[in-house]
Order: structure tokens, then C-alpha cells, then sequence
């Protein structure tokens, strides 16, 4: 065997124990006893809103957080701003995130999914933040919500609609007086969203970096649920979506910013 075959071998060999160890930790944090302390202040249940831009968000990227979230007994209402009908199958995308959130124990009737004329789905199509915060003003006044999660600026993939729930959320929460706490997800660059589990080591020392309750990091306690859940998006469900559920950070861990 030559020197270069060797090196390729034993860098293959220390990705490989990499992803096993990250494993091992993921799957030992989900059954161990010292899980983060998000949401778990006092023994009051929350009823969280999540906002997400389009059908298969909640599968690609917040799956980490829907879990712990409903594992802990939390009420998790899904708004949805758009059907995602870029490619004219709305309708379809909009059962498909149905039964993907059946696989994520989100109940049905905590599902709301919009089909406003002026929030359509697509890049270049601007969504007016005006028109979101009043959306999300109704929802939390409807659903007696107490925190939100959404995108944080960049919306993980740098898709505009992303990027627009963001803005939104932000204004609701500059114009509203309800008390309302939020969260965002925070995206990472290229190399961490596509290092998979190992990904996990780096959210951690992130979050520990920062005051406390400012910044958590939640392990995904079933990794194979993220996978179920986006197939459910038969309509998405195509190589490089499979590619990317199997190589994304976001299958594995979440990381929450609180918003300022």
C-alpha cells in the first residue's frame, strides 16, 4: 500500500470514528438524565408557536426541536406561511406536512398552514413583514401562545422566505405589548450544516460559550425520525433532499438563540 493510500485510509478510518463517537453521544445525552434545561424552568407546560416559510421546514430543520419539545410534554402549534406552491403542488405539500408532523407527534388541529395571494412561495417573491407580524399577532392571541420559534436573519439555506418570517417575527415583537418569548435557529456555515452528528461537538461549546438561558443546544433523541418525517414529503423527497436529511447538522442538533 502506498503513502497516499494510506493517508486517505486512516483519514477515512478518523471520519469514521468521528461520526461514530458523535453517535454514541447523541444517543447517550437522549436517555441520560442531564438533558438541557430548555423550557423546563418550572413544571408549567408551555404553548410554543413555531413559524415556519413553507411545507418540509419542520422535517429539514427544526425536527431536534419538535421532538425534545413534544417529549417534554410541550403544546407545539405549527404555523405555516405558505403552501409551498412554487411548482404549482401546493395542495399536496400541504397534506404531506400533515403527515410529516404526525410522525413528529404534532397533533393535527395545531397545524395551520396559509395560502395568502401576497405570501407565495419563491425566490425573489418579497413577503411583507407588516402583513407577517400581524399574522403571527392573530396567532398568539388565538392560541394564548408564550414563545415562538422561527428562522433566525440568514433562514439556514439563505432562502428569502426564510429570511422574510425572520423580519416578521421581528416586528411583531417590536410593535406587540404581549409578553411573548422568542427563539431563533441559528445557521451555520457550510462546513458545520453538512459535518452531520459530529456538528454537535461544535454547537456545544457554542452554546456554552454565551450567559446562561441565552443559548441551547438540543440533541435529536431519535435521528431516524427526522428521516421518516421528511419522506413523508414524497413531493421533496428526491436524492439530494435524501442527501442532505443524511449529511445536515440540523438532523441531529438545533441550536436556539434567544431573540433580543
Amino acid at each position: 500500500m502506498s503513502k497516499n493510500q494510506m493517508a486517505w485510509l486512516l483519514i477515512g478510518l478518523s471520519v469514521s470514528l468521528c461520526w461514530l463517537a458523535s453517535l454514541c453521544k447523541v444517543y447517550y445525552s437522549s436517555h441520560s438524565s442531564s438533558r438541557t434545561a430548555f423550557f423546563t424552568e418550572s413544571k408549567q407546560k408551555r404553548n410554543i408557536l413555531l413559524v415556519i416559510a413553507h411545507p418540509d421546514d419542520e422535517s429539514m430543520f427544526f425536527s431536534p426541536t419538535i421532538s425534545y419539545l413534544t417529549s417534554k410534554g410541550h403544546n407545539l402549534y405549527v404555523l405555516c406561511i405558505s403552501t409551498g406552491n412554487a411548482d404549482g403542488m401546493g395542495n399536496t405539500r400541504k397534506e404531506e406536512l400533515y403527515q410529516a408532523c404526525a410522525i413528529l407527534k404534532v397533533p393535527l388541529h395545531q397545524i395551520k398552514v396559509l395560502d395568502n395571494p401576497k405570501l407565495q412561495d419563491g425566490f425573489g417573491k418579497v413577503w411583507d413583514h407588516d402583513l407577517l407580524a400581524k399574522i403571527v399577532e392573530e396567532e398568539v392571541a388565538s392560541g394564548t401562545i408564550d414563545s415562538i420559534l422561527t428562522f433566525d436573519s440568514y433562514g439556514i439555506s439563505g432562502h428569502c422566505n426564510h429570511k422574510d418570517v425572520h423580519h416578521g417575527v421581528r416586528r411583531f415583537l417590536n410593535m406587540s405589548r404581549r409578553k411573548v418569548e422568542a427563539w431563533e435557529l441559528l445557521s451555520t456555515n457550510i462546513l458545520r450544516k453538512y459535518s452531520g452528528p459530529v456538528d454537535i461537538w461544535f454547537s456545544i461549546v457554542y452554546s456554552m460559550c454565551w450567559p446562561s438561558g441565552q443559548v441551547h443546544c438540543l440533541l435529536n433523541d431519535d435521528p431516524s425520525k427526522s428521516f421518516q418525517a421528511m419522506a413523508q414529503h414524497m413531493s421533496q423527497w428526491v436524492w439530494f433532499r435524501k442527501l442532505f436529511v443524511s449529511f445536515s447538522s440540523y438532523t441531529y442538533v438545533n441550536t436556539l438563540k434567544r431573540i433580543a
